[in-house]
C-alpha cells in the first residue's frame, strides 16, 4: 500500500528513467494514476503504458532494467504479451504495457493521462484516445433479466446433483452480472468514477440501494439454493418474470 503522493512519484520517476534511455515516446498513466486522480487511495495501484518507438519494444519487456533502476523489484509476472505485473519493494503493486504507435491505436483505455512525453515527440493527442472499449451496459431488461432467471434454474440442477462450484458460479456470479448490465435502468446511479470495463467496480457507491440487498444474493458455496431465492425476489420486483420458471426455480431451491 502507498500514499498518493508515492504513488505519482514513482510514476514520475519511472518517465525520468524512460527519458534517458533515449527510445520511449510516452508515459501514460491510466485508472486511478489517469485522470481520475482524486480516488486515489492507500490501496491504489499504479496502472501504465509506455509507447517506444519501433523494434524497441521487446528490450523493455525482455529486460526490466529501466523500473529496476527506479526502484528494486520483489516480483514480476509476464500477465500478458505486451506487458507485466509487478511489485516493488516497498510495496508499491503495478501493472503496465509496452505499445509501438500502431499497436497503441489499438489499446483499450479511459482517461489517460500524460505524465511524461518525449521532446520533439508531435502525436501527443494518441494519449487522449482509447481503443473501443467493450460496453458492459445493455439498455434492454429483457434479455439480461431472462438470462439471469435461466441461470439460476440451471444452476439449481447443478447444485441438485452436487456441483456446488458450478452452481454457485451460475447463481452468485453469471446471475449478477446479468442485473448488474442493466442495473442504470433499474436504479438511480450516484456519479462516482464509474468503471466501462466492469459494472462491479465501485458499485457500492454508485448503486447504494442494490448494495445493500447483493450480500444475501451471495451467501457462499454452500448456500446457492438460498443466494438464488433472494436474486429471484429481485427479479421479480423489478421484472414481469415468467411464473412457470419462477415456480419451478422455487421448488428446486426449496427442496434443496
Amino acid at each position: 500500500m502507498a500514499t498518493k503522493k508515492q504513488l505519482l512519484r514513482r510514476l514520475d520517476e519511472i518517465g525520468a528513467s524512460l527519458e534517458r534511455r533515449g527510445d520511449a515516446l510516452l508515459l501514460l498513466g491510466v485508472g486511478s494514476v489517469g485522470t481520475e486522480l482524486e480516488r486515489i487511495d492507500e490501496y491504489s495501484d499504479l496502472d501504465f503504458f509506455v509507447l517506444v518507438e519501433p523494434g524497441a519494444k521487446e528490450a523493455y519487456l525482455e529486460c526490466l532494467d529501466w523500473l529496476e533502476e527506479v526502484y528494486p523489484l520483489a516480483y514480476q509476472f509476464r500477465n500478458t504479451d505486451a506487458g507485466h505485473k509487478i511489485l516493488f519493494e516497498d510495496g508499491i503493486y503495478g501493472e503496465y504495457a509496452i505499445f509501438e504507435e500502431e499497436e497503441f491505436k489499438q489499446a483499450k483505455y479511459k482517461g489517460g493521462r500524460i505524465v511524461w512525453i518525449k521532446q520533439g515527440y508531435t502525436n501527443q493527442g494518441i494519449g487522449e484516445e482509447g481503443g473501443s472499449v467493450k460496453a458492459e451496459r445493455r439498455q434492454s431488461l429483457d434479455f439480461p433479466l431472462n438470462e439471469a432467471l435461466t441461470n439460476l434454474y440451471v444452476g439449481l440442477g447443478r447444485y441438485a446433483r452436487g456441483e456446488k462450484l458450478s452452481a454457485a458460479r451460475f447463481v452468485q456470479s453469471y446471475a449478477l452480472d446479468s442485473i448488474l448490465s442493466v442495473l442504470h435502468l433499474l436504479e438511480t446511479e450516484e456519479p462516482y468514477f464509474r468503471d466501462v470495463f466492469g459494472e462491479e467496480r465501485r458499485m457500492e457507491k454508485r448503486y447504494p440501494h442494490f448494495a445493500e440487498r447483493v450480500g444475501d444474493m451471495m451467501l457462499g458455496y454452500e448456500r446457492t439454493p438460498e443466494s438464488a431465492l433472494q436474486i429471484l425476489r429481485y427479479l421479480e420486483e423489478v421484472y414481469p418474470v415468467n411464473p412457470r420458471m419462477s415456480a419451478e426455480i422455487r421448488k428446486l431451491a426449496q427442496g434443496l
